[in-house]
């Protein structure tokens, strides 16, 4: 077989064969080795490794000679081949010489890009953290500026403020900063900064607690000073306008025609409260949910407050301060009441209301215990009813303090009646007893302006001229200038004290009753005993008329005074003390007259057994009667107790009369000194019609009728019952009996016969008489 032509190849050939060559993948092979792993598994299995191993060589003997015939044949091709090889190795060494320059140039060149690459990545690596940094930091600042920011406004007060700016952090949106322990360490910290937040503002309350507490009675003088004011106002306008005398200072018709003026206690020209702290502090306390522990805690801190307003023991020179701090406080509490919502409740506010006023009255009670100056009692009242009226207008409970001023109305009622008992009996006491003279009509207008009078005896007053000499001495006008004094002090305490009229105004009448009473009647009629001038007792009577007529002018007048405030009738029961007063003077000119009298009647000398009648009366009686009518006549008293004391003395004279004849001291008498006493009586009788009186004569008819019946020997007319009923009714038997007794002696006593016989038939008419019964003729 002829060669085959040796292929030539060119360098263009070449070089695509080795671009084919580089486009081989070296990693796959095109041998199918698959098929060989059964056939050499199988030869394991029979143990025919030997056969194998022959059959193998024997293959590849047959290969190789295959290929030195493959290779004999195209030989020239080979060694062209092998040439070209050799010619595209020393290019390829070339290309690989000039590749691998090539590569180490562009390795050196792309090392360094490289390295710049790395170093660009890395500073813009650095770069992104460090703006990632910068985004941090700046948060954290603004974080930590919001913070310090919070602390400032804590300082300056602004607490909602701070506390919102707290809310705006823990709000903030999810950042960066959020996952960092610097945030979460801040958002630990939040509840410590709520806490100085809320330490801060409490602390404010509390300062602003004590600022009040130091205000309260600047506060409460204020609304006591526009109280008086508005009491001022309503007494002036209630003057005017009778139909409003019924109402006072807080009643629901003062309350509609009040012309309110706006003045707030609070907020004036001399007084700010500021009530910012507390509100914020509310405020504060809500946002935190903390609101009941505030409530608490306030309540405390007034509790501590209004324990602190009361002293103990409590000063009464200080009480007035005291009520100024105690409206105060309680103003600003309803303010606060009024302004907070649900913060305060009205039980916790009258919790401390009712806490303090039994203190009050306690300390009260305790400090006027052993006062005995009215004054003092009317001092407190007074303090206390602008403090009423202040507290009832912010709508307070005032029901125990009403009750607590009756109960020193009666201590006070009782001090005052003893204050004004001691100057009665000092009046008393230091009277002279002489009419009072005024000079001129300012002086007689004045002192009937005092005393209590009748109408018609007050215009006979005024018709009179001057000087002028007036009835009563100086301790009527005294004693009715007192009462008058007394009767205002005692209405003064109860002004505008809301209570029962009738129970006052029988205090008043029991009081008045009293000092009328026991101090000024019993006191004149003390002095009365010791008094023996009938000028001094007369001018006595007509006081004690004056004083009689007085408590029934002046019952009159109180009660109309009362009347048109809804107050019972006065009366007053003193006038029964005066008439008995008065009575028992009258008994003192009787009692003074008949121990002149007895005087006169030692100077009688009598012969009680005269042989004969006499013609003319006892010369002592013209001495007695013109020193009686003298007398009477010239005491300053009315004509009917002139009359009385008449009626009195001509008593006592016919009683002294018919005493000779019926008494023990004469034993025995005749006829004719019966006789010269009925002439004696005659005299009395023509000279008491000749002044005038002739029924005084009526006090002789027992001494005429009983010397009538042993005259005229009518004894035995006078056992007759009829007869001595009719006839002898003023005759009293045992008497009479005494009488007969008497002339019975005389004539026993007589030597002659007929002397004798006379005697012994009065004798026995003396029994008969004496026989009679006992009760019966006296």
């Amino acid at each position: 077989m002829p060669p085959r032509r040796r292929q030539q190849f060119k360098e263009e050939n070449i070089d695509q064969q080795l671009q084919q060559i580089h486009l081989l993948d070296p990693s796959s092979s095109s041998e199918n080795l698959e098929q060989l792993g059964p056939i050499i598994k199988q030869i394991h299995t029979n143990r025919q490794q030997e056969a194998y191993l022959r059959t193998l060589q024997g293959l590849i003997d047959s290969k190789d000679a295959e290929i030195e015939q493959i290779c004999g044949d195209n030989y020239q091709d080979f060694i062209s081949s092998v040439s070209t090889l050799f010619d595209v190795k020393s290019y390829t060494t070339n290309l690989r010489e000039r590749i691998t320059t090539l590569d180490a140039s562009v390795s050196q060149i792309g090392r360094g890009l490289v390295e710049k690459k790395k170093a660009l990545l890395q500073s813009k690596k650095t770069a992104a953290n460090l703006d990632e940094a910068i985004d941090t930091m700046q948060s954290c600042l603004r974080v930590l500026d919001v913070l310090n920011r919070i602390g400032d406004m804590v300082k300056d007060g602004k607490y909602w403020s701070a506390l919102r700016s707290l809310e705006d952090i823990q709000s903030m949106p999810p950042t960066s900063l959020s996952q960092t322990p610097f945030f979460q360490h801040l958002l630990s910290s939040l509840p410590s900064v709520r806490g100085q937040i809320k330490d801060a503002v409490t602390a404010s309350m509390k300062q602003w607690l004590l600022e009040i507490r130091n205000i309260s009675a600047q506060v409460g003088k204020l609304a006591l000073e526009s109280m008086e004011a508005r009491t001022r106002r309503w007494r002036a306008r209630r003057e005017k306008d009778h139909m409003l005398r019924l109402s006072r200072v807080g009643s629901a018709v003062e309350m509609v025609t009040y012309e309110k003026t706006e003045y707030n206690v609070l907020d004036n020209d001399k007084l700010k409260v500021d009530f910012q702290p507390l509100y914020q502090c509310i405020h504060i306390y809500t946002t935190l949910d903390s609101l009941d522990e505030l409530r608490k805690s306030y309540q405390a801190d007034r509790k501590a407050q209004s324990d602190l307003i009361l002293p103990s023991p409590l000063p009464l020179s200080s009480f007035l301060s005291l009520t100024q701090e105690i409206t105060g406080f309680f103003i600003v509490e309803t303010h606060v009441l009024q302004t907070t919502g649900t913060f305060r409740s009205e039980s916790e506010v009258e919790e401390l209301w009712d806490a303090l006023l039994s203190r009050l009255s306690a300390g009260l009670q305790w400090a006027l215990k052993s006062e005995t100056d009215p004054n003092e009692f009317l001092k407190v009242k007074e303090c206390l009813i602008g403090f009423i009226m202040t507290l009832e207008s912010y709508h307070y409970s005032t029901n125990s303090l009403h009750s607590f001023i009756l109960v020193l109305f009666e201590k006070y009622a009782m001090l005052l009646e003893k204050q004004f008992s001691r100057l009665f009996e000092e009046i008393v006491l230091q009277d002279d007893h002489l009419p009072m003279l005024v000079q001129n009509i300012n002086e007689r207008d004045e002192i009937l302006g005092v005393v209590w009078l009748s109408a018609s005896e007050q215009a006979e007053l005024i018709k009179n001229a001057f000087p002028l000499n007036l009835p009563w001495s100086q301790s009527f006008y005294l004693c009715c200038q007192d009462i008058r004094s007394f009767i205002q002090k005692f209405y003064q305490f109860v002004e505008g004290v809301s209570q029962h009229h009738r129970n006052i105004d029988e205090l008043l009448s029991k009081s008045l009753d009293t000092l009328l009473s026991s101090h000024v009647s019993e006191s004149i009629g003390k002095r009365l005993a010791g008094t023996t001038t009938l000028s001094q007792i007369a001018q006595v009577v007509t006081n004690l008329e004056h004083f009689q007529i007085s408590c029934s002018e002046l019952a009159r007048s109180l009660t109309s005074l009362r009347s048109t405030q809804r107050g019972g009738t006065i009366q007053l029961t003193a006038s029964n003390s005066f008439a008995a007063t008065l009575s028992r003077a009258l008994q003192r000119i009787t009692g003074i007259i008949n121990k002149k009298l007895d005087d006169f009647f030692e100077l009688s000398e009598y012969d009680w057994t005269p042989q004969s009648r006499e013609d003319m009366p006892s010369m002592y009686l013209y001495e007695l009667v013109n020193w009686l009518t003298t007398v009477v006549d010239s005491l300053a008293i009315k004509e009917v107790y002139k009359d009385e004391a008449y009626r009195g003395a001509v008593s006592y004279i016919a009683e002294c009369l018919i005493t000779f004849l019926t008494g023990r001291d004469v034993s025995a008498m005749n006829d004719n000194a019966i006789s010269n006493i009925l002439v004696d009586v005659d005299f009395l009788e023509d000279e008491f019609k000749r002044i005038g009186r002739p029924h005084l004569n009526s006090v002789f008819t027992e001494l005429r009728s009983t010397t009538s019946i042993v005259l005229t020997d009518q004894v035995q007319q006078y056992l007759i019952p009829q007869v001595r009923q009719q006839s002898y009714g003023m005759v009293k038997h045992k008497r009479l009996q005494a009488l007969l007794d008497k002339l019975a002696k005389y004539g026993t006593s007589c030597r002659d016969a007929p002397s004798r016989e006379t005697g012994d038939r009065r004798r026995k008419e003396a029994e008969a008489v004496g026989r009679l019964f006992p009760g019966e003729g006296r």
